[in-house]
């Protein structure tokens, strides 16, 4: 078991060796596992990174994320100027129905809604405006449609779990389904396995929603 002291410096010597990451302005306290990140980030993508980061280290089972992005005078543009390249990114992007999504902008914050067929849609809308100059938030209120759903859909779930890597998916990972909702339990070793489980329910046809209730014990 590792104790907080040693996760903290090992959360701290990760952000300094992401090349992307300012790690200068980014505080790190961890509790109970749990690392909260706070300060600055120069940038919606930075800030993102950074919990990446943080949840890669082994011993974590939970990131709190409370970074600002603090953009720097060259970075900032004004909301006409990112809506004209927010839409232009969802427009370029092979994998975003863009004719589908609404972008609303206010204040740098990114707000994106409307209806697509899949997951992976819904991320790659924000995947494409994350990078963008300016941008400083993103909610992302696009839905999902919900699709059928196939009457093997749960254990086609664990095989993706397997396929995938999740390290405990034959021991004691389980997925129940209700509706059109994926609620998975059990243990695993690592905050990573936790995202990654999630992650694979999410791609499921007929997944729109996770109950994400697997427990990190490292």
């Amino acid at each position: 078991m590792r104790t907080d002291a040693e996760l903290k410096q090992d959360v701290i010597d990760e952000l300094k060796w992401e090349p992307m990451i300012s790690d200068a302005a980014i505080r790190v306290e961890v509790k109970a596992g749990v690392v909260t990140l706070s300060g600055y980030a120069g940038s919606l993508r930075e800030k993102l990174d950074a919990e990446l980061a943080a949840e890669s280290v082994f011993g974590v089972i939970g990131v709190v994320q409370k970074i600002e992005v603090k953009l720097p005078g060259v970075a900032e543009r004004s909301d006409e100027d990112i809506t004209r390249a927010v839409e232009n990114a969802l427009e370029w992007n092979a994998y975003v129905p863009h004719e589908k999504i609404k972008v609303n902008i206010q204040n740098g914050w990114v707000t994106l809604s409307g209806d697509v067929d899949f997951n992976y849609q819904k991320d790659e809308s924000s995947d494409a405006v994350c990078c963008l100059l300016g941008v400083k938030g993103i909610y992302n209120l696009i839905k999902v449609k919900i699709s059928p759903k196939p009457s093997d859909i749960e254990s086609r779930i664990e095989s993706a779990f397997r396929r995938h890597a999740v390290e405990d998916a034959r021991r004691g990972l389980t997925v129940k389904t209700s509706g059109s909702k994926a609620i998975l339990s059990g243990v695993v070793h690592s905050y990573a396995d936790k995202r990654a489980a999630e992650q694979a329910a999410l791609d499921a046809t007929g997944i729109s929603e996770v109950e994400n209730n697997l427990v990190v014990i490292s």
